[in-house]
């Protein structure tokens, strides 16, 4: 059995509602994350019952089933009520290591936080969130993972086509989001947005005391700044940074929009929706500081018990927040050019000069000690001047992350019920650093003619 427990339903009273998933009526599993499941100690009747227990056909054993409330600023217009509009929580297990992980279903359904959507999901994007998020948990990115994709046997409709439904279960350290936060400092429920604050302590950082609204804030800041710098220099681009985006674990959440560059561009968009450019590669940075200052509006009233002292610190963090992130970010560009120590001038340099190098393979090149770009050779020169570690540098560059043109060509066939492509990917994702030699297709960039990509919110 799994071994559900439910503490979130427990400590946090008036932040969901209770309902069961819709009822899938011949569900059948597509993929199954056996390395997931082992970590989690599950045990096998799990995956014999996962078709059914991960699609809501049936409610698991000890699983209380939920729809999470929260609020968000949605490219910055604020809504102080979304909510899971297709998702249900089940419940939380316990690891071997005694930590506690969610599992939740997406596309299971409509709740009363729908918005008028169908709660539902297609095939096609529950894949895309179980490819990415293993790729990224396989090059050490925190990162909410897909534990099961189940097809429900129903049919849904997205722009006039009939698509097979799907829903993913989603392992997640918790979904306890900054638009969580917003969702009881917009009522002035302080009662329960302390209670809030002290969950997430006790669940992620029990190394503070609970009321430390400050230490909170500071763990959060230094997680989110180092998970956004990993973003960046792997050319990830989330594509959807609202607050309710944002997980006070550090881990990446929501896989929608999202996608890699090829070519260097900081303008570089996918989501369709982001007609302004708000969540470009290059704005990430900007925009953890945008949503960690939402945050710090929940916190004020415990950053201190004096309103003006409380405003003086949150300025003090919020003023902080760049350089930290561009210590994170530093730090991550030393690792991928093999220094001991960062050099911010080496880095600043190669970032002027790399628009139009396609990014993961000009690092991996690097690695392997193979000649760039004429325009990059002086610089190239500099590099070497300092001794990198090209051994080093092979375990943090990978080889193969999700191309575009590959997800989308593995997407389209599993649609059409051919698994094969997909199943190739990810096996190739899984082992990002391995060496290119027999699998040079999964490396390289999109073949001239596949043109702009263009990515959706999946819903």
């Amino acid at each position: 059995m799994i071994g559900f427990d439910n503490t979130w339903l427990r400590s946090l009273p008036g932040s969901f509602l209770r309902l069961d998933p819709d009822v899938a009526p011949d569900p059948k599993l597509v993929v199954w994350n056996g390395d997931l499941a082992a970590e989690l100690a599950l045990s096998p009747e799990v995956q014999r019952h996962a078709a059914r227990w991960f699609s809501g056909a049936e409610v698991p054993p000890g699983a209380e089933p939920v729809a999470l409330a929260y609020a968000g600023h949605q490219f910055g217009g604020f809504s102080a009520q979304l909510g899971d509009g297709r998702a249900h929580l089940l419940g939380e297990v316990l690891g071997p290591d005694g930590r506690r992980w969610d599992i939740q279903l997406k596309g299971s359904g409509r709740t009363p936080f729908s918005r008028g959507g169908d709660g539902k999901a297609a095939l096609g994007p529950m894949l895309r969130e179980f490819l990415i998020s293993e790729s990224m948990a396989a090059m050490g990115v925190a990162t909410t993972r897909a534990l099961a994709v189940v097809i429900t046997g129903e049919t849904v409709w997205r722009d006039g086509g009939a698509l097979p439904g799907a829903v993913v279960a989603r392992v997640a350290a918790s979904h306890i989001r900054v638009g969580s936060f917003q969702f009881f400092a917009a009522r002035g429920e302080d009662d329960k947005l302390r209670a809030l604050m002290d969950y997430t302590i006790a669940r992620h950082y029990p190394q503070l005391s609970p009321g430390d609204g400050l230490g909170l804030f500071d763990a959060v800041t230094r997680a989110q700044a180092k998970l956004i710098a990993q973003w960046m220099g792997l050319g990830f681009v989330h594509g959807v940074m609202n607050t309710d985006n944002m997980a006070l674990s550090g881990e990446t959440i929501d896989y929608g929009p999202c996608a890699f560059m090829d070519a260097y561009a900081p303008g570089t968009v996918f989501s369709s929706i982001d007609r302004q450019g708000r969540y470009a590669y290059g704005n990430q940075p900007l925009i953890l500081g945008w949503n960690l200052a939402r945050l710090a509006e929940c916190l004020l009233p415990f950053f201190d018990a004096d309103e003006a002292r409380a405003v003086t610190l949150a300025n003090e963090r919020l003023g902080a927040i760049a350089e930290i992130y561009r210590d994170e970010f530093l730090a991550v560009m030393a690792a991928k050019l093999g220094l001991g120590a960062p050099d911010a001038a080496l880095t600043d340099d190669l970032l002027l000069l790399l628009p139009g190098e396609d990014w993961t393979q000009f690092f991996r090149a690097l690695s392997e000690g193979r000649a760039v770009a004429p325009a990059l050779q002086d610089w190239q020169q500099r590099w070497r001047a300092l001794g990198p570690d090209l051994a080093a540098m092979q375990q943090v560059n990978p080889v193969v992350i999700p191309r575009n043109h590959l997800v989308e060509a593995a997407l389209e066939a599993a649609t059409l019920g051919d698994m094969a492509p997909f199943t190739a990917l990810l096996a190739e994702l899984r082992r990002p650093f391995a060496p290119a030699a027999g699998r040079e297709a999964f490396a390289l960039p999109a073949p001239e003619g596949f043109g702009s990509y263009v990515t959706f919110c999946g819903t």
